[in-house]
């Protein structure tokens, strides 16, 4: 295998001398029609090459009237640099309004982008040249990283989020392309603890130890390799309290005999292992905690967290991969030893709603059926109006957690 140089820059070069960040905010400036001119050193240099340009050209004259050779090659013509620029617009609902709205004061701003493009077409045709990364990588199924990833939330956000900005069939390599998710952090690190306060008569050390329970509650039943596999959530399991009444007994139930009545899912992530497996090892998650007072001496943590599962066939080898989104609603409780009768060191599950989209329906056999694109129907069939399992807008509630509705996507 053979490398090829690359081609020496003088400082004459209009390009060579931005820094990334700059040429990357022209570009994008200039992409979004946005007022800002072109860069000021570009515009200089350039100057600089045609005064050159014509000092050769002179040079060539010269030597040609006195029979000697100039120039640098045979055969060279210098083209016109010039772009004209023209009018353009979106398609209607690609973050615009409706196209009525074109009509209606629309044109001058058009042709005001159209005359920006074209003034900035020739330096940002420099601009790949010399770093072509800096723009391919932007596009659809580049070989640039994802987006910035998402700060973390804290309270529900106001609406579903955006189509993502890399567009694209979900790899094995890449699981969560096309997907809102592929911001999300990942894993156990998404799930952050507020910051513990005195509260309901309970010190900063108690209310510290009920929402990092909650924590391990939530990785246990949602992250667990083995619990994802179809196994035990012991580790989850261990954090109740025995004295709730039917609670522990319910879901030792659910996990041994699984039926309509008796769910795991309502509380467990499981997947059969002979159908399905992770693609890699990366689960998404998005969500938050809050803290509430309860009666004296009980602390309430309120937990909300939507998680995104990547899987592919256990035994096929199409590169095929679906994504199932869960999401979960749960009050955990701790309450204090010297006033209730409970456990000390364990929660009280107060209340617990959950969401599964793209699973079959109607089936109970305690695990996720994920949807690939080839498969059939499996289960009976959807219900209802198609909801975006990715809105974390609406509180999720008790009517979200019966039925089986349809996903506008995964």
């Amino acid at each position: 295998m053979s490398t090829v140089p690359p081609p020496d820059r003088s400082d004459d070069d209009p390009a060579s001398s931005l820094s990334d960040e700059q040429l990357e905010s022209f570009l994008r400036e200039a992409a979004e029609g946005g007022g800002t001119s072109t860069p000021k050193e570009p515009s200089a240099r350039a100057r600089m090459v045609a005064r050159r340009l014509r000092e050769q050209d002179e040079a060539a004259r010269r030597a040609e009237a006195g029979g000697g050779r100039g120039g640098r090659g045979p055969g060279r013509k210098r083209k016109a640099r010039g772009v004209q620029g023209a009018p353009h617009s979106t398609p209607p609902g690609w973050r615009t309004g409706p196209a009525w709205q074109e009509g209606n004061g629309g044109g001058s701003r058009r042709r005001r982008s159209g005359a920006i493009v074209g003034l900035v077409v020739p330096a940002a045709l420099a601009v790949v040249a010399v770093r072509p990364s800096l723009v391919l990588d932007r596009l659809p199924g580049g070989d640039g990283g994802p987006e910035k990833p998402l700060a973390a939330e804290t309270a529900l956000p106001t609406g579903a989020p955006g189509d993502p900005a890399r567009f694209g069939q979900a790899t094995r390599e890449h699981p969560f392309r096309g997907s809102p998710a592929e911001r999300w952090a990942e894993g156990a690190d998404a799930i952050e603890v507020p910051e513990a306060k005195a509260l309901s008569g309970m010190s900063a050390d108690d209310v510290a130890f009920a929402l990092r329970r909650t924590k391990e509650l939530l990785v246990a039943a949602n992250l667990d390799p083995g619990v994802l596999r179809g196994e035990r959530p012991d580790k989850a399991l261990a954090v109740l309290d025995p004295k709730q009444p039917e609670l522990l007994p319910e879901l030792r139930r659910s996990l041994s005999a699984p039926d309509e009545e008796h769910d795991p899912l309502l509380l467990f992530t499981r997947f059969d292992p002979d159908e399905t497996r992770l693609a890699g090892d990366v689960v998404k998650v998005r969500g938050h905690m809050t803290l509430a007072a309860g009666e004296p001496g009980v602390v309430k943590v309120n937990a909300d967290y939507t998680f995104v599962y990547p899987l592919v066939r256990t035994d096929g080898d199409d590169g095929e991969v679906a994504r199932t989104i869960v999401r979960r609603a749960l009050t955990l409780t701790l309450n204090d030893p010297a006033r209730w009768d409970v456990t000390e060191g364990k929660l009280l599950l107060e209340k617990y709603f959950t969401e599964h989209d793209n699973t079959s329906c109607g089936v109970h056999d305690g695990y996720l059926h994920p949807g690939f694109a080839g498969d059939g129907p499996g289960g009976e069939p959807a219900t209802g109006p198609a909801t975006d399992p990715y809105d974390r807008s609406r509180p999720l509630t008790e009517s979200d957690s019966g039925g089986c509705g349809r996903v506008s996507r995964t």
